[in-house]
């Protein structure tokens, strides 16, 4: 039989050890972003070229479809940043969503090549979208 004296120390170092690998190896999965406020706030941190996430909601009346891609504008309530997205933006974007894009700012304008679109699990069908109109019976 174990004693005591040695199988709490030895039950606390290994708790410790399990802690630590299991906590200690989250942070470089996690992602964070910042919002637009933050952003701003912040660029004169960022360098030209220097990525990093930006999150918010796509502005009503922003989205400008452009030959490399989009152009629309990301705010969160307080702050509005123009947004250079290149390549083919996701399914689900659309105005009023909310996004997280990566990329860079150039000068004023943040310029991205990854869109995230941020979204809940829940399902909801056009009925419940209040804008929604059904289709008119031709018959």
């Amino acid at each position: 039989m174990i004693d005591r004296k040695v199988l709490i120390p030895m039950a606390s170092l290994l708790a410790l050890v399990v802690g630590y690998l299991v906590l200690g190896n989250l942070n470089g999965d996690l992602v964070y972003y910042l919002t637009p406020s933050e952003a701003v706030t912040q660029q004169a941190d960022f360098d030209d070229g220097q990525r990093f996430r930006l999150g918010g909601l796509v502005q009503e009346g922003s989205v400008v479809a452009t030959q490399e891609g989009v152009r629309f504008v990301v705010d969160d309530g307080a702050t509005e940043i123009s947004v250079l997205h290149t390549g083919t933006p996701p399914q689900l974007f659309r105005e009023n969503v909310g996004v997280v894009v990566e990329g860079s700012w150039q000068g004023d304008e943040f310029r991205s090549n990854l869109l995230l679109i941020r979204h809940d699990e829940e399902y909801r069908s056009d009925e419940d979208d209040p804008r929604y109109t059904p289709p008119i019976d031709q018959t």
